[in-house]
């Protein structure tokens, strides 16, 4: 896919801040590589990459290279020099390097499998870190990097063929059902889910849909269905608008807040597409 005209200066003004964080490819000096979201390493590989740049790009191979730097041998990421190593660095990360074409990696099957084995009894995935206490809601799962690890997997051969991701699938339509804040960084669905965001960076109803879309045990789920229809009562004579976009990307035509956007239309036809629509 190479880049449209249209989206030429978004590329620009996103490599244009590869090194406003000390370092090249978005980094810190001491490679911290989720830092200064929305231009981290890690998003800004992701922005790329949606906009139509080719994998074999120089800057995206690198950027691949630094993401693979960060990796351990039992398969997570050490996004940062100092701190514990959080189950959701691995998922983004890991997610990340799917999106730029390494999903069958050697060193990423190790990370699936590392996923797999510490995947939490509610079939999602959470960090041991309580930034708002202790509570019942704690016990959970975080939904947001559960989302981002399904997203991840679906470019794997365990989609849909592995029963501890039909878990995770159920986990995160039960959450249609609750709403309620869960796991230890308390991720609910509220008024800010329900605002359609663009790009994926958060957990919201767009990214909700778009992801349970390649998964066979959600295709028919009434909750995904009613979600799915509360994502096309926003549309626009069948184009998606952005509702929420990071307001750090102000100006970038892909993602004008109010504004239909073709890249985001594409997704939702993906979702179509998944559904055989």
């Amino acid at each position: 896919m190479a880049i449209a005209k249209q989206y030429q200066s978004d590329v620009e003004a996103i490599l244009a801040k590869r090194h406003d964080n000390g370092a090249d490819y978005w980094a810190t000096p001491d490679r911290r590589l989720m830092k200064g979201s929305p231009f981290t390493t890690l998003d800004c590989a992701l922005m790329l990459s949606d906009l139509g740049m080719d994998r074999s790009e120089p800057v995206l191979k690198e950027t691949a290279e630094l993401i693979f730097s960060a990796w351990r041998e039992d398969g997570r990421f050490k996004l940062s020099p100092q701190g514990a190593i959080y189950p959701c660095h691995t998922i983004h990360a890991a997610r990340t390097l799917c999106h730029l074409g390494y999903a069958s990696d050697s060193r990423l099957k190790r990370t699936f499998e590392h996923l797999l084995e510490i995947q939490h009894r509610d079939g999602g995935w959470r960090c041991n870190k309580f930034s708002f206490g202790r509570g019942p809601e704690t016990e959970f799962s975080n939904p947001g990097p559960t989302l981002a690890a399904l997203d991840a997997f679906r470019f794997t051969p365990f989609r849909n063929t592995h029963d501890s991701l039909d878990k995770t699938v159920e986990f995160l339509l039960d959450h249609w059902e609750t709403r309620a804040p869960l796991g230890p960084c308390h991720y609910g669905i509220g008024t800010l889910f329900m605002q359609v965001a663009y790009p994926f960076f958060n957990y919201n109803l767009f990214f909700y849909v778009y992801v349970l879309s390649f998964y066979d045990k959600a295709k028919k789920d009434p909750r995904f269905l009613e979600a799915l229809g509360v994502l096309e009562s926003k549309l626009m004579k069948g184009k998606l608008i952005v509702e929420r976009p990071n307001q750090k990307l102000a100006g970038l035509v892909f993602c004008n807040k109010g504004e239909t956007s073709d890249l985001g239309t594409e997704r939702y036809e993906e979702i179509l597409k998944n559904l055989d629509r």
